[in-house]
């Protein structure tokens, strides 16, 4: 039994040091310097949200592939770019956050920043994983629900922040009605007038789109939901 809690003293040990160094070589370089997102980033375990066959890339600073029950797989972002995601977001104490397809890990963090989380994800296998990691860090605020992505969660609106952890080609009309009229949605698209997918705030103001705000470049797979309907042949 001693030697039990010797190892499990000496893995927790060994993840603070890993999640330290992502903080001081990934995050803190790049132009994240919220303090009160980076303690989330030293306090968060991101292994436990991962299968163990993938435990050991936890602190890496790649996307992570997670495959649910139904063969759906779902990318965690790299914590750079998630790092940045949120801090675009500008999280109070006092918002409620809708999480999108984040597995478990994004809704971690923001517990921390927000006063309520709506986590969001249409398979069961990958809610079940996060709902388990949410458990073991007793996220108490973040709820869990289960549907299609696109659609959101209006039983939990009006939100101030939406995340959607992914890329979209189409599908944000019923998140933006979900908005507060002065929240803000930040997901990863390919805006019209420029190249390549970038993060880009959208802003609502009096309850209408008040345009978008490309931040920064990133690439994610499509999420189940937000792909771009099939164009017609005539």
């Amino acid at each position: 039994m001693l030697d039990r809690v010797a190892q499990v003293t000496k893995t927790g040990e060994a993840t603070a040091i890993l999640r330290h160094t992502m903080v001081e070589r990934q995050l803190r370089p790049f132009d994240v310097t919220d303090v009160p997102l980076l303690e989330r980033f030293l306090e968060t375990p991101r292994e436990i949200f991962l299968p163990d066959s993938l435990s050991s890339l936890a602190y890496s600073d790649m996307a992570i592939s997670v495959k649910g029950a139904s063969g759906r797989k779902r990318n965690l972002l790299p914590p750079l770019v998630l790092a940045r995601m949120l801090q675009s977001a500008d999280v109070k104490a006092t918002d409620r956050v809708l999480d999108i397809g984040g597995v478990g890990y994004s809704s971690a963090l923001l517990s921390g920043l927000a006063d309520k989380v709506v986590a969001l994800e249409c398979d069961s296998g990958l809610a079940a994983r996060a709902k388990t990691g949410l458990a073991a860090l007793g996220c108490d605020n973040v709820q869990f629900e289960l549907g299609p992505l696109e659609k959101g969660f209006a039983g939990g609106a009006p939100y101030n922040v939406i995340i959607v952890q992914g890329r979209v080609q189409a599908g944000l009309e019923a998140l933006f009605e979900q908005l507060t009229p002065e929240g803000r949605l930040l997901a990863i698209v390919t805006p019209e007038t420029r190249a390549g997918q970038q993060v880009v705030r959208f802003e609502r103001q009096d309850g209408r789109s008040a345009g978008e705000l490309p931040l920064f470049s990133a690439t994610a797979p499509v999420l189940d939901g937000f792909e771009q309907a099939p164009a017609f042949n005539l």
